[in-house]
C-alpha cells in the first residue's frame, strides 16, 4: 500500500517538475506557484489532497446504502449463514452485533476468519456460531466518518487489516482496503489530469 502511494506521488512530482521546466518562457517559479495556487494545486513534496478526503466521502462514492442488514450479523448466528450473506452481497466482512441489539457492536467476522478458523481447523460452519470465530470488540479497529483517507490507509496498512467499520457512536458503514485504494487512485488521477491539462493548455 505504501509503495502504491509512493509511486503515485512520484509520478505527480515528475509531472510538476515538467511544468516548471516549461516555465522558461518568461515565467519564474513564483508566478508558476501563484497559478498553481489559483487552481488549488501545490508544489510541495507531500500531496495535500489526500488529507482533505474523508472516510465519509469514500462511503458516499460507494453509492447505495452504507448500512443495513446485509452489512451485519449477530454473534449467535450460524457461521454458514454469515458466509452466505457475505457471498450474496459480494462483501468480505460483516460487523457482528450482540444478540437482541441493533447497534451494539460485538466484533467483526471476515473471510479470513472463516478460512483460518473453519476451513483450516476442519470445523463445521453449520455447527459453529459467529461469536466463536469473530474478532472480538476489544480488538476491533474502527474509524470515524471524519477520519481522513490517508490516516485510514495507514491504519489498515500498519494493522494488516482489509476491512474497517465506520462508527460515529453508531455503525454508519464499512470501508475496505479496495475502497481506500480506489479513492487514492481517483484523487491522484484527477490531480495528474489537471496538471496534464495545464501543460497542454495555452498559458504562456
Amino acid at each position: 500500500m505504501q509503495r502504491i502511494v509512493k509511486a503515485v506521488n512520484s509520478c505527480q512530482q515528475m509531472v510538476k517538475a515538467a511544468i516548471l521546466e516549461h516555465s522558461s518562457h518568461g515565467r519564474d517559479r513564483t508566478k508558476i506557484e501563484k497559478i498553481f495556487s489559483r487552481f488549488g494545486w501545490s508544489l510541495s513534496v507531500q500531496e495535500k489532497g489526500l488529507e482533505n478526503v474523508t472516510v465519509a466521502e469514500v462511503l458516499m462514492a460507494k453509492g447505495g446504502e452504507n448500512t443495513g442488514s446485509w452489512l451485519c450479523c449477530h454473534s449467535d448466528d450460524i457461521v454458514n449463514d454469515a458466509v452466505k450473506n457475505m457471498a450474496r452481497n459480494n462483501i468480505g466482512s460483516l460487523v457482528v452485533l450482540k444478540p437482541g441489539h441493533v447497534q451494539h457492536v460485538a466484533g467483526i467476522i471476515t473471510e479470513r476468519d472463516y478460512l483460518r478458523k473453519i476451513v483450516l481447523e476442519g470445523r463445521s460452519p453449520i455447527h459453529t456460531r459467529v461469536g466463536e470465530i469473530m474478532t472480538d470488540e476489544s480488538k476491533l479497529i474502527t474509524v470515524k466518518s471524519n477520519t481522513n483517507i490517508f490516516e485510514a490507509m495507514q491504519i489498515m496498512t500498519e494493522k494488516q487489516i482489509r476491512h474497517v467499520p465506520v462508527i460515529d457512536g453508531r455503525l454508519v458503514g464499512m470501508i475496505s482496503i479496495k475502497d481506500v485504494v480506489r479513492a487514492v487512485v481517483q484523487q491522484q488521477s484527477g490531480e495528474l489530469k489537471r496538471l496534464n491539462e495545464f501543460i497542454k493548455g495555452d498559458y504562456y
